[in-house]
C-alpha cells in the first residue's frame, strides 16, 4: 500500500466504472472514461512539449471539469501542481511561481487579464495554457488545453511515478508573512485519501456539491467521492439559492463548507422553500465553528454533519468528529464536545504539549502535536521552518488546543492569536464562543489591540442579525457574567462583516491592523 500513487487511484476508479457519470457541471456531463481518455491525452501532449517528471506546473484556475482532467494528467506524468487560490492577488501568485519555479501555467480564460499582467515578473513559466470555449480568443503565444487535448492519442502515459515523489506545492494562505510552500507526496497524498474514505462517511454512489475552491480543501474530496463510484457535482462558486437548487435538483447527497457558508445557509430566508431531504453528509471545517451556530445546524438539517481538523501540512485529518458524535442527549456534555474538533483519526496521535515539548496532563492547554501517516516532506526552500515544525516525525501545529479523558480535542486559539493582558494568557476563541450564544450576535471576532496598561486588551468585533439589537455595555456584561472580568471584552465595535481570507476564515491579521498599523510592535 506504502507504493500506491495519486495516478494509480485515478486508473483504478476510471477503469472500475468506465460508463458512470463521474462529473456534472451545470449542462455537461462526463463519464469516467472521458475523463481518462482526455487525462492521458493531455499527459502526452505535455510529454511531447518536453515537459519532464518533477516538472512544477501551476493551476490558476475557478473550479470546472478541466481541472480534474489536468490534475489526472499531472499525477500519471510524474509533474507537481503548484495550485493558486483564484482570491490571491497578483504579487501573491508571482511570488509562488517563482519560489515554486514553475515552468508551466495552466489557467482559466477568465483570469486572462490577469495572466497579462503577471507575465513579466515571472521568472521561470515557458508553457501558458488556458481553458477555454474558444482558441481563438486567447492570448498571443499562448495554447488552448483542449487543442492539446485533441492532437493526442490518449495512449497510458509510462513515467515511473514512486509514493514519495513530491505530488503538489500547497502554499499557506499566508495571514502572517509570506506563505510557505507545502511540499506533498504522494504518499501523503493516498494517505489522505484513505483516511478521507475511512472516517467522513463517504458513501457507495455520493452525489457531492462541490462548493469551495478544488485548489484547495474542495480538491482533496474528489478521489474519495470517485473511488466510492460517485459523482462529482461541480460549482463555480457558493451562493446559497443555487446552493438549494442544485441540492433538490441535482439529489444531493454530501457536500464541503466552511462554516460561514453554513452560517448563510441557515440566515437565508428562502431556507424553507426547498427539499433539502437527500443531504446525508454536511462535512465542514478550516476554521472553528460556534458551538449555537451548530447546535442551530443541527436542528435545521438534522444529524448529518461531520467536522474535519487539519492543516495543509498534513491535510484535513488529523481529528474528526463524526455524524455520531454529534448526537449527544445530554446537554452540557453536547455544548463541550460541540467546541472541539473530534477525536484522532485511525493512524494518527495526537500529543498535547508544553513550551519545553512535554506531554500535558488532561485537560491542560498546549501545543497540539500530531504524528500522522499524511504529514508534509516540509516546506520549499525553509529548512528553517522545516525544523520547527516537524520534529522526531512529529507535526507542530501551532494549534493551542487540549483534550479529555475521552479523546476529544479542544482547540482553544492558535498560537499566534493568544492575547496576553496583564501578563496572563487570554484564548479569543472562547470568548467568540460566547459571544455567539448571544440571540443578537450574528459573528463575531476577538483580537488583542495596544493598551498602555495592559500591554493588549481584549477587543470584540461584532456583526448583528439585522432584526436584532445589542449595545457594548450589554455584549462586555454578557461575556463578564459567562466568563468572569479576565475575559470580558475592554471595548466592542460593531462591523457590517467580517473580513475573510480567500479560505473563509477570520482574517484577524487584517481586523488586528486597523488597531496596530502605527505601532512598532504587534503584541
Amino acid at each position: 500500500m506504502s507504493n500506491l500513487t495519486a495516478g494509480y487511484l485515478y486508473d483504478r476508479c476510471t477503469t472500475f466504472y468506465k460508463n458512470e457519470i463521474a462529473i456534472k457541471y451545470y449542462d455537461r456531463e462526463y463519464t469516467y472514461d472521458q475523463i481518462k481518455q482526455q487525462a492521458f491525452s493531455l499527459a502526452n501532449s505535455l510529454s511531447q512539449k518536453g515537459l519532464k517528471k518533477g516538472d512544477r506546473i501551476a493551476f490558476l484556475m475557478k473550479n470546472c471539469p478541466e481541472y480534474i482532467v489536468c490534475e489526472y494528467a499531472l499525477v500519471k506524468n510524474g509533474y507537481v501542481r503548484v495550485p493558486l487560490a483564484v482570491l490571491l492577488g497578483n504579487n501573491d501568485h508571482i511570488y509562488m511561481m517563482n519560489q515554486a519555479e514553475c515552468t508551466t501555467l495552466i489557467y482559466h480564460e477568465a483570469m486572462s487579464e490577469r495572466v497579462q499582467e503577471m507575465i513579466p515578473e515571472l521568472q521561470t513559466v515557458k508553457h501558458f495554457i488556458c481553458v477555454g470555449s474558444d482558441p481563438g480568443k486567447i492570448l498571443d503565444g499562448h495554447e488552448h488545453l483542449q487543442t492539446l487535448v485533441d492532437k493526442h492519442e490518449p495512449l497510458p502515459p509510462s513515467v515511473d511515478v514512486n509514493s514519495e515523489d513530491l505530488c503538489g506545492i500547497y502554499f499557506t494562505g499566508g495571514t502572517t508573512g509570506l506563505p510557505k510552500g507545502v511540499m506533498l507526496s504522494h504518499r501523503a497524498w493516498v494517505e489522505t485519501v484513505f483516511l478521507e474514505m475511512l472516517e467522513t462517511g463517504i458513501e457507495a454512489r455520493e452525489r457531492f456539491a462541490y462548493l469551495t475552491p478544488l485548489t484547495h480543501a474542495g480538491g482533496c474530496y474528489l478521489l474519495p467521492v470517485l473511488l466510492r463510484k460517485g459523482t462529482c457535482i461541480i460549482m463555480e462558486q457558493f451562493n446559497p439559492v443555487d446552493f438549494f437548487k442544485t441540492v433538490e435538483k441535482e439529489k444531493v447527497t454530501c457536500t464541503l463548507m466552511v462554516p460561514t457558508m453554513i452560517y448563510m445557509l441557515l440566515d437565508h430566508p428562502d431556507l424553507q422553500k426547498y427539499d433539502l431531504r437527500s443531504l446525508r453528509n454536511i462535512l465542514y471545517g478550516a476554521a472553528a465553528i460556534a458551538p449555537e451556530r451548530l447546535k442551530q445546524a443541527i436542528d435545521t438539517f438534522g444529524p448529518i454533519l461531520t467536522q474535519f481538523y487539519g492543516q495543509t501540512e498534513a491535510p484535513m485529518m488529523i481529528s474528526v468528529l463524526s455524524r455520531d458524535d454529534h448526537l449527544i442527549s445530554d446537554h452540557n456534555r453536547q455544548k463541550e464536545v460541540f467546541a472541539s474538533c473530534g477525536r484522532p483519526t485511525m493512524r494518527t496521535r495526537v500529543c498535547i504539549v508544553n513550551e519545553d515539548g512535554k506531554e500535558v496532563e488532561a485537560g491542560e492547554v498546549g501545543e497540539v502535536t500530531a504524528y500522522c501517516p499524511n504529514v508534509m516532506q516540509g516546506y520549499l526552500k525553509n529548512p528553517e521552518a522545516t525544523a520547527e515544525t516537524l520534529k522526531n516525525g512529529w507535526l507542530y501545529t501551532g494549534d493551542l488546543g487540549k483534550q479529555d479523558e475521552e479523546g476529544f480535542i479542544y482547540l482553544v486559539d492558535r498560537t499566534k492569536d493568544m492575547i496576553v493582558s496583564g501578563g496572563f494568557n487570554i484564548y479569543p476563541r472562547e470568548i467568540e464562543d460566547t459571544l455567539f450564544e448571544h440571540e443578537a450576535v450574528k459573528n463575531a471576532a476577538v483580537v488583542g489591540v495596544p493598551d498602555d496598561k495592559w500591554g493588549e486588551a481584549v477587543k470584540a468585533v461584532v456583526v448583528l442579525d439585522e432584526n436584532k439589537s445589542a449595545t457594548e455595555e450589554e455584549l462586555i456584561a454578557f461575556v463578564k457574567k459567562r466568563k468572569g472580568k479576565l475575559l470580558a471584552p475592554k471595548s466592542v465595535e460593531f462591523w457590517n462583516e467580517i473580513p475573510l481570507t480567500n479560505l473563509g476564515k477570520t482574517d484577524k491579521k487584517k481586523i488586528r491592523e486597523n488597531y496596530w498599523a502605527d505601532k512598532d510592535r504587534r503584541i
